[in-house]
């Protein structure tokens, strides 16, 4: 039985997971490893410290599919709505560019709700906490370290992280790498930005109307979300949570300052947008290093395979779109090497 890791527990790890799991049955174990201490990636939910306020999305805050996606996609959008995973977006939402026939949904749950959705689907051996910092060809296995020290070999690799991180990796990626492929890993480019969630006791009733609003006269405010009323979330006597986003241009202007730094200036301004918010019983902030692709691998082909035997592939949507379907178009397209290959 083949042995693959897929490091990131993100959307599209989870994504290639679950298909592969379908396609392959019991034909091949499946391992995912991710950094962090859950699973979500981009598309986390964080929880309060105290459990009488909401929980809030932190990164992604709703899914939007185009028409052309929503039927060349429409077996994951119907999996999805069909469990109550997904929901149609239908609280308002203050300067949202709505584009022809495009439809948009929010996650009840959170976010993070899809991705273990597709997790628990692919029955495979998550792991978190496990932080790859080396690949080294052994024959025809990768022998893959993690930070803490140890390591275990896997008969192929997935690698879903951003970019940069897949080239800080030690060991024989860098040296398998033709001119080309570096080249155009080195010219993938990214945003950054800030997120802060703001959690209220339950006795706290905000006084907008609206459950998000984009904000377009702020030097540091892109977006502000009361999270479970844009996700029409039965709240069950919990306090609300609020979530701001930081704008691309503020994010790339401080992006080497710790996020401590940062929260006292996005609280300063989010009170000067909504001078009367409540004092929260605590706060969470979060440094998006990398945010969206604003520049994708040219051709967007949904993978790179760095390695044949033993297989070596890069994906995630810095070989697509920063999006749902950027994520699925990967996933597919790694799945079809990763058959070849099993």
């Amino acid at each position: 039985m083949s042995r693959v890791l897929i490091v990131g527990a993100g959307l599209t790890g989870s994504l290639c997971a679950c298909m592969l799991r379908r396609e392959m049955q019991n034909k091949v174990q499946i391992v995912v490893w991710d950094k962090a201490r859950g699973s979500g990636g981009r598309m986390s939910t964080t929880r309060p410290p105290d459990p009488s306020s909401h929980s809030a999305d932190l990164g992604a805050q709703y899914i939007t599919a185009t028409p052309a996606y929503a039927q060349s996609h429409h077996s994951f959008y119907s999996e999805l709505l069909s469990s109550g995973i997904l929901r149609p977006l239908d609280s308002p939402v203050e300067g949202l560019k709505q584009m022809d026939g495009s439809k948009n949904y929010v996650t009840p749950l959170g976010m993070c709700s899809v991705v273990k959705h597709f997790l628990s689907q692919s029955g495979a051996d998550l792991f978190l906490e496990r932080h790859v910092t080396g690949l080294y060809r052994r024959g025809a296995s990768w022998e893959v370290q993690r930070k803490a020290g140890g390591s275990e070999t896997f008969d192929a690799v997935i690698l879903t992280m951003p970019v940069p991180q897949i080239l800080q990796l030690q060991g024989d990626v860098g040296q398998l790498l033709s001119v080309q492929q570096k080249q155009q890993l080195d010219g993938v480019v990214y945003s950054s930005r800030f997120a802060v969630a703001l959690f209220f006791p339950p006795d706290v009733v905000f006084s907008f109307p609206w459950a998000a609003r984009y904000v377009t006269d702020n030097p540091c405010i892109r977006y502000i979300a009361a999270d479970s009323r844009k996700r029409n979330a039965d709240d069950r006597g919990r306090g609300p949570s609020l979530v701001v986003h930081t704008s691309v241009s503020f994010g790339l202007e401080h992006l080497e300052k710790d996020k401590e730094d940062i929260q006292p200036i996005i609280l300063q301004e989010l009170h000067k947008l909504l001078p009367g918010l409540p004092h929260p019983i605590s706060i969470k902030c979060q440094k998006w290093r990398y945010s969206q692709v604003l520049t994708s691998v040219p051709g967007c082909p949904g993978q790179m395979t760095v390695l044949e035997r033993p297989l070596l592939i890069c994906g995630g949507d810095s070989f697509s779109h920063s999006n749902f379907d950027g994520c699925v178009e990967s996933a597919l397209s790694m799945l079809s090497i990763l058959k070849a290959f099993l």
